[in-house]
C-alpha cells in the first residue's frame, strides 16, 4: 500500500509542474490548435471544439494506461 502512495503523490507532483509550466505560457504553442479542430465566428459568436487535440490526448492517456498496466 505504501507503493501506490507513493507512486500517487509522484504523479501528482509530476502534474502540478506540468500545469505550472503550461500556465505560465511556455508550454505546447500547437496543442489545442491543430489542423483537424473546429472553430467558428460570426460577429459576436466564437465556437471552438478541440476535435484533434482530444483525440491526440486519447491516444496518450491509453497508450500510458496501457504501458503501466502491464
Amino acid at each position: 500500500m505504501q507503493e501506490l502512495g507513493k507512486m500517487l503523490v509522484v504523479i501528482g507532483v509530476l502534474i502540478a509542474l506540468m500545469g505550472g509550466w503550461l500556465w505560465s505560457g511556455k508550454g505546447f504553442g500547437w496543442l489545442g490548435r491543430m489542423p483537424g479542430d473546429i472553430s467558428y465566428e460570426n460577429g459576436d459568436f466564437r465556437f471552438y471544439f478541440p476535435l484533434a487535440t482530444c483525440v491526440l490526448v486519447s491516444v496518450v492517456l491509453t497508450l500510458l494506461g496501457w504501458f503501466f498496466r502491464r
